[in-house]
């Protein structure tokens, strides 16, 4: 068959003048619309602060959610953005004065060695707490305090009571509020009230309580009445359902494997108050004071292990066996039912006042439900597992730098909702998951 090469090329000619010929669609530039981001300012507890991988060190400040937030704000024009950094080299420090975690190899009790996570050194970067950083010509910009409950915000002389804020504190008299309202925010991020819900649930419900919702009204108003009446610009976060987290679904209810004559044994215990096991999986055994005259009864689904559970003692001297789960290794379904309901009604509270102040408002619980079936990002597929997952740290509870980003993009999307603005968001993909060694 003969080809018209004529023809093609009147064709290809013709295509060619008629895409010239249309006009280029403009990429709408990036702007910080009706905001004053000249001087933001992060408020909030663990999650603000850069806490990752059970520790304050250097890596999680870069990469924290105030941080990421700030370095997308300069492009817009937003103003320098100070924190109180720990050294580049430090393995970092927890409340309990234990180092950062790390991935790493470890030998369990079975003389099997497998990747873990596992603490950097010894112990803590204790020369931490001995810090004095405040500086004011240079305000910080980051008040993430980790473990700052919200009836602290405003107690004078915090920093006897919280190390990580003593670092930064203006004064040995001054208040987490205090010295946040002092830096003068044009703009804030308001995210607290998530240490409550997760010092009750990494407890299993034992010797703690949940703030009722009255309670949490009385918390809450005044740091953001205080907070608004400085800064009209800003963006509230509600909190997520803490029990989707990888701290509470990492080991199975059902995860007691047996073989024969191990099923065998419990039988032997069980059976005379109702219990019974098979070869194969079977529901761990907990203590549970109203599960009858014995106090003890198998897991349910629904119900979850924390990963503060020895598993060694799990593994080789048959916890949640023979010996039953004590409460504080786990959640009840009442308990989880407790955490997810007190959850609901604190997040209507911070809508409807975010709505009252006429500033954004970011529904993180949607981010973090969205894991659960996981997502896919830039072509790279994420979700909440444990390690592998890509998105949360070594601690369970924490994101990590890649999850951080994530969960910025929910913040910008937010903003630039509410105030016309067109801030970029992250790059995931630029950021770390776990390291593997």
């Amino acid at each position: 068959m003969k080809m018209n090469f004529k023809k093609i090329a009147f064709f290809s000619v013709a295509a060619l003048m008629v895409a010239a010929c249309k006009p280029k669609e403009s990429k709408k530039e990036y702007t910080a619309g009706d905001l004053n981001l000249s001087n933001f300012v992060a408020i909030g507890g663990t999650s603000t602060s850069g806490y990752m991988d059970d520790a304050l060190y250097r890596d999680g400040q870069e990469n924290s959610l105030g941080a990421l937030l700030a370095n997308q704000f300069e492009i817009v024009g937003g103003g320098s953005f100070y924190q109180p950094f720990v050294a580049e080299n430090s393995v970092g420090i927890n409340a309990d004065n234990l180092a950062q975690l790390i991935l790493g190899y470890k030998t369990d009790c079975l003389n099997i060695t497998s990747l873990s996570p596992v603490r950097k050194a010894s112990t803590g970067d204790a020369s931490i707490f001995s810090d004095v950083l405040y500086d004011a010509t240079k305000p910080f910009g980051n008040y993430g305090i980790p473990g700052l409950y919200m009836a602290y915000a405003f107690s004078p002389a915090y920093s006897s009571q919280n190390n990580f804020f003593k670092r930064m504190a203006s004064s040995t008299s001054a208040s987490v509020m205090g010295d946040a309202l002092n830096s003068t925010p044009t703009f804030f991020s308001l995210y607290v009230g998530l240490d409550e819900v997760l010092t009750y649930a990494k407890a299993g419900g034992k010797n703690v309580n949940l703030l009722t919702e009255a309670q949490f009204q009385v918390l809450y108003s005044p740091i953001i009445d205080q907070v608004t009446s400085v800064s009209h610009q800003g963006i509230a976060s509600t909190l997520p359902d803490v029990t989707k987290m990888p701290y509470f679904n990492t080991i199975p209810y059902d995860g007691l494997n047996l073989d024969e004559a191990n099923a065998a044994s419990l039988n032997a215990i069980y059976n005379p108050i109702g219990l019974s096991f098979v070869v194969g999986k079977n529901a761990f055994v907990i203590e549970d004071p109203s599960a009858g005259s014995f106090g003890v009864r198998q897991m349910v689904p629904g119900e979850k292990i924390l990963l503060s559970v020895p598993l060694d003692s799990v593994k080789c001297n048959k916890m949640g066996s023979v010996f039953p789960f004590r409460d504080e290794f786990i959640l009840t379904l009442d308990e989880v039912n407790s955490i997810k309901n007190a959850t609901v009604l604190y997040n209507n509270f911070i809508t409807a006042k975010a709505a009252e102040k006429d500033i954004a408002l970011v529904e993180t619980d949607d981010f973090y439900t969205s894991l659960t079936s996981g997502i896919v990002f830039n072509g790279i597929g994420l979700n909440p597992n444990f390690v592998s997952g890509g998105v949360y740290s070594l601690d369970g509870i924490n994101l990590n730098p890649r999850g951080n980003a994530l969960l910025a993009n929910e913040f910008i999307k937010a903003i630039n909702a509410k105030y016309k603005s067109n801030i970029p968001t992250v790059d995931a993909t630029l950021f770390r998951g776990v390291i593997f060694p």
